[in-house]
């Protein structure tokens, strides 16, 4: 697994029920109301949708927030129009990132990404010069405080699960994007809680830097992550087991 992934996983989970969790919400909602104007509000007949479906559920939304996130999309309810663009980027050390966003203000939300991707030595890339680094893959997250790896294991491998991996607390089931799907409800039938539950995109392969460098890179990621037209981010940075950001 990559390292940022790991990462991403033990901050998600350190964070979850801080502040951020509205952010996270508010991501969702958008991404869920983008799927339905596309394709429809079925979820049956809109894999996109039943896709965020499953994101948010992993990130324990209520249904009542997915039901109106849905009809926003679909007109029913009255919503903004998001439009969804993705920058490729570097970081200081050649750190590839993907930066996707769900918009109503391209503008801005390009003069911002720019602007943070400036500020901290980043630039953006050519296009088809990031995105070909990476894979799309689906990534299930799980306390292992709450759960053993085997007990996990044991359900995600039945469901056609990759792999199951456990790091820093976070157990982490990696699968294709075929069968994401089933992995998930065959957890979700063993009565396992999720985490989160999404088709990221994996790095073919790492970089790794030094701590300065790589604390310098997280903190360019935080900054994206945190403004409010980025929906994710992704990259190749190497994050090493017990590095600390500290």
């Amino acid at each position: 697994m990559s390292g940022h992934s790991k990462w991403a996983t033990i901050k998600h989970a350190k964070g979850a029920a801080d502040a951020k969790r509205g952010q996270i919400f508010t991501k969702l909602i958008k991404e869920i109301s983008i799927a339905a104007r596309m394709g429809g509000g079925s979820p049956d007949g809109n894999p996109r949708l039943r896709t965020a479906i499953i994101k948010a559920r992993g990130a324990n939304m209520p249904k009542d927030n997915i039901d109106r996130a849905i009809k926003k999309g679909t007109g029913e309810l009255e919503g903004v129009n998001y439009e969804e663009l993705t920058y490729e980027a570097y970081a200081s050390g050649g750190v590839a990132l993907l930066i996707a966003v769900l918009t109503d203000n391209k503008n801005r939300a390009a003069a911002d990404v720019r602007n943070i991707l400036t500020k901290a030595g980043g630039q953006l890339a050519t296009a088809g010069a990031v995105s070909r680094l990476f894979r799309r893959q689906g990534i299930i997250t799980l306390d292992g405080e709450k759960y053993t790896e085997d007990q996990v294991m044991e359900a995600a491998l039945e469901g056609g699960a990759e792999d199951v991996a456990l790091s820093s607390g976070i157990i982490e089931v990696t699968t294709s994007t075929e069968d994401f799907e089933a992995v998930v409800n065959a957890l979700s039938e063993k009565g396992f809680e999720t985490m989160s539950a999404e088709i990221s995109m994996v790095p073919e392969a790492g970089v790794s830097l030094d701590n300065e460098a790589t604390a310098k890179v997280l903190k360019l990621i935080d900054k994206l992550e945190e403004n409010d037209d980025v929906q994710s981010v992704y990259s190749n940075v190497d994050v090493p087991d017990g590095f600390s950001a500290e």
